[in-house]
């Protein structure tokens, strides 16, 4: 009797697991790994207008770190890399729309942006530092102390730099633009005080654009992971993406992209002068 009883429980189980493998396979097939195979191609949406993550050089190709780590990711897939250049105020509608297959444009990973979208493991630590105007050389020495309505601050719409300025500098007289550049122009023009944001990007416009009208706090008062984003419910794709990263950061190809991207300025003479 116990022997009968023991097989009863063995078929059930397997009756319980039979429905749930199926439904693995059906998750599985459905994953944005086979789609991408079997279209030969990993579209990739970015914002091309990130100094040195994403920018366009002067014969109008796409350039910079997320690029490189883009095709590498493209590679170890075995398919194509397709750029597909997107406003970052409107990527994430864009990705779930289907517009492209992952996010890879220096997209911080938010709590908020988290609810919308599925997140890799982090590729890049970040943080938000400040581009001062040089008339307050002497005067500003920390973030904290442009918190004065008296102060312009500016900061690109829509990023982790716009939240940084109304959550740490409420009382200061805050403007925002769709492209970094234009914040940078503001400060270097004399119309605003201060740029909040992304502390590779400050400096590069700081070298560029602004050389010698310009100062950079670059000690970082925010925290702020990097990740790949893509569309939630695929735990395959998650899997996949997340062993690329480790792979990626730990047999040296991140150092030499971080070596080529930020410890180097031979890629500005790529750029239009």
């Amino acid at each position: 009797m116990k022997f009968v009883k023991v097989l009863m429980a063995i078929a059930m189980t397997f009756m319980l697991a039979a429905p749930a493998s199926a439904a693995d396979i059906d998750l599985a097939k459905e994953s944005t790994i086979n789609k991408i195979l079997k279209s030969g191609e990993l579209r990739v949406g970015f914002d091309a207008s990130y100094a040195p993550f994403e920018i366009t050089d002067k014969n109008g190709r796409y350039i910079g770190f997320d690029i490189d780590l883009a095709k590498e990711l493209a590679k170890a897939m075995g398919v194509k890399f397709v750029p597909v250049n997107t406003d970052f105020d409107g990527i994430i509608p864009s990705l779930l729309s289907n517009k492209f297959d992952v996010i890879i444009s220096g997209m911080t990973l938010t709590q908020q942006r988290n609810l919308q979208i599925g997140f890799s493991d982090p590729y890049f630590l970040m943080g938000q530092g400040v581009m001062v105007s040089n008339k307050l050389q002497g005067k500003i020495a920390r973030y904290k102390e442009l918190n004065d309505p008296k102060y312009v601050v500016v900061s690109r719409l829509g990023t982790t730099g716009e939240e940084a300025v109304k959550k740490y500098l409420p009382k200061a007289t805050y403007k925002s633009f769709e492209k970094e550049v234009d914040c940078g122009m503001e400060v270097i023009s004399g119309r605003a005080d201060a740029f909040v944001f992304d502390i590779p990007a400050l400096e590069n416009i700081a070298s560029v654009q602004g050389k010698g009208k310009v100062f950079v706090l670059n000690d970082p008062f925010t925290f702020e992971p990097m990740a790949i984003g893509y569309k939630q419910g695929d735990p395959d794709f998650a899997n996949f993406l997340n062993n690329f990263i480790f792979q990626f950061k730990n047999d040296g190809r991140y150092q030499r992209l971080y070596d080529k991207w930020f410890r180097s300025d031979a890629w500005k003479s790529q750029l239009k002068k």
